[in-house]
């Protein structure tokens, strides 16, 4: 299966990716043959993808870092670079390829010292693969410091080195890094190709599937958690319930309680065995015996502080996430009542709660109804901004109340 099969409903952007690693192959070739290099305009040295939340932009990174390092044989009878089946397209997608760094971050931001030893990376020429790739996945989460670290190795790259960035939008990059950057939009895949892709490639019921892709409005991968995890089902469940239990100031105190608690559950769930683990392997290199109670070598301390900051910096990052995702569900259900009060013929993401979408939509009017997706962006402003979760959903839960 090529490697652009995983891009779902991104027919330009794969045309383009394609295109540039025709070239990118043909560079390559010529280099080791010691023939002149074809012209490279649809080839260059750093990417910048971007596109809404589940449009897929870490993929696209990924299935073009694949066909750049691809070593199909078929490639020299015309065949075009990308088949998924060698050894350079295998290892990239799995993320074991030598000469390819893949980054992510499940941290608040990236610092310098991480983007320093990336960039040092970037410089070496490549190990086993025809071009050293560095893909970024989380560039919007740069510290202003790490972005002008990052910033002199796009301008001036290393010959066989290609940057890849993935971002929200181009305003989440420093404008610097941006201007030195191919940029490829992604757009929301079309409901329909995502619940398509659930059923072929995840065996997901075709109704399960449909329902899950409508839900999540065309985002890949909440569409497929939902689809194969019923705990999320459960979970988003009883987050569409909220709307309805805001009729008086102690169920809105409540329900952002459990709201709240149901995130820092989800932290503690998801942060637990990786921390374990973690941490077990750190005091294995350090030398200390076996068992939680066993005495650290003198000087460790400070190394066992710095990955306890780090891991509980990740359950704060955890927290947010899956409240902005229960904020997420929230917005969709306004939306959903809003597109029935202004008759607009939308198609409904919650269409198993139209009772409940009906009858909100009959007992206020749309003036009420952008208040409170006003009162929810508010709330993750807020997040953004350091307040105490439970203190920014209160006031969004009695904002919703108030209408």
């Amino acid at each position: 299966m090529p490697v652009w099969d995983d891009l779902v409903g991104q027919e330009r952007v794969q045309t383009q990716l394609a295109a540039a690693a025709r070239v990118a192959d043909a560079q390559v070739t010529a280099t080791s043959e010691g023939t002149p290099q074809p012209a490279g305009s649809k080839m260059t040295h750093a990417w910048l993808f971007t596109g809404p939340p589940g449009s897929g932009r870490a993929t696209a990174a990924r299935a073009f870092a694949a066909a750049l390092q691809c070593t199909s044989p078929d490639r020299a009878l015309g065949g075009e670079p990308g088949c998924g089946f060698c050894d350079g397209c295998h290892t990239t997608v799995i993320g074991t390829h030598a000469d390819v760094e893949i980054v992510r971050t499940d941290l608040l931001s990236i610092g310098v010292k991480e983007t320093r030893a990336l960039v040092r990376r970037a410089q070496l020429s490549p190990a086993v693969g025809r071009w050293q790739v560095i893909v970024l996945e989380d560039a919007d989460r740069l510290t202003e410091g790490a972005g002008n670290v990052l910033l002199k190795a796009v301008e001036e790259p290393a010959p066989r080195t290609v940057w890849l960035l993935c971002a929200p939008s181009l305003e989440d990059v420093l404008p610097t890094i941006r201007s030195r950057c191919r940029h490829l939009t992604l757009r929301t895949p079309p409901v329909a190709a995502v619940a398509e892709v659930l059923m072929r490639r995840d065996g997901i019921e075709p109704a399960l599937a449909a329902a899950a892709a409508r839900a999540t409005q065309g985002h890949i991968g909440r569409a497929r958690r939902l689809a194969t995890d019923e705990a999320a089902r459960t979970r988003r469940s009883a987050v569409l319930r909220l709307p309805l239990r805001v009729d008086d100031v102690g169920e809105c105190l409540k329900a952002a309680q459990e709201l709240v608690d149901a995130a820092a559950e989800d932290a503690k769930y998801l942060a637990e065995e990786v921390d374990t683990k973690e941490t077990e392997e750190l005091r294995a290199a350090l030398g200390a015996g076996a068992g939680a109670g066993s005495r650290m070598p003198r000087g460790t301390a400070g190394v066992m502080k710095e990955l306890e900051d780090r891991q509980k910096r990740r359950r704060t990052r955890t927290q947010r996430d899956s409240l902005d995702l229960a904020l997420t569900d929230l917005t969709g259900f306004y939306r959903d009542v809003l597109a029935l009060q202004l008759g607009s013929g939308l198609a409904i993401a919650n269409e198993e709660i139209r009772g409940d979408l009906d009858r909100i939509a009959r007992d206020s009017g749309p003036e009420r109804t952008l208040r409170r997706i006003e009162a929810i962006i508010g709330c993750r402003e807020a997040l953004d901004r350091n307040v105490a979760p439970l203190l920014a959903v209160e006031a969004m839960t009695m904002a919703l109340r108030a209408g």
